[in-house]
């Protein structure tokens, strides 16, 4: 049999009131643990976000010198410059924008009289750390799929197929985390992904057509 729950009006007045602490108690607690799944879901969705910019960005710059140059080596080249820069870039913009909302929320909680909360609010360095992280990772993905594959036909086949596996992966991972419906979510993602290489390799081929 399913457990009654006593009401708080039929208890003695002293049960009443442990009864209705209680109830708040466990409204805290579970209010407490939706925000930390919350901010744990947003963090994870940034990491995610950062490799797909990663895994993207890096692509399209190798199939981009890859539309004009058929050496390997100058494409690796060309895929370790993208992944460092763009770390570095997503570090600094990390850092920055997070440093910002740290000084926001530090400067309220200073106006409330509650800085004993400090250490509940966003870490800057640990934010710029895990955004490079991700945007490495990401770019791995290409890099690897590139290097040790010396035809150069082969080699675009093999970074597109690589990195469409990767795209779609993330769409659904993306989709899961924003309770979006999946297969369309890495579609999106993947034919964006087309889309960005596509025109990368295509437009880095006109350019060098004309002479410019």
């Amino acid at each position: 049999m399913a457990e009654i729950q006593p009401h708080a009006a039929s208890l003695p007045r002293s049960e009443s009131k442990i009864y209705n602490m209680d109830v708040e108690n466990k409204g805290e607690e579970e209010k407490n643990d939706e925000k930390d799944y919350t901010q744990r879901a947003q963090w994870l969705r940034a990491a995610v976000l950062g490799a797909n910019d990663g895994l993207l960005s890096t692509a399209s710059l190798m199939m981009g010198i890859g539309a004009v140059n058929k050496d390997v080596k100058t494409m690796i080249l060309t895929g370790i410059v993208g992944l460092v820069a763009g770390a570095c870039s997503m570090a600094i913009g990390e850092f920055v924008s997070v440093f910002s909302q740290y000084d926001i929320e530090f400067s309220q909680m200073k106006r409330q009289g509650n800085t004993s909360q400090k250490d509940k609010l966003p870490n800057p360095y640990y934010a710029a750390f895990a955004s490079a992280v991700a945007f490495a990772v990401g770019a791995l993905v290409p890099l690897l799929g590139a290097a040790f594959v010396k035809d150069y036909k082969v080699r675009l086949g093999v970074v597109v197929g690589v990195v469409s596996v990767a795209l779609f992966g993330f769409g659904l991972l993306s989709g899961f985390l924003g309770k979006a419906p999946l297969v369309k979510s890495s579609f999106r993602v993947l034919i964006g992904g087309w889309l960005a290489m596509s025109l990368t390799f295509g437009l880095t081929k006109l350019v060098n057509h004309v002479g410019v």
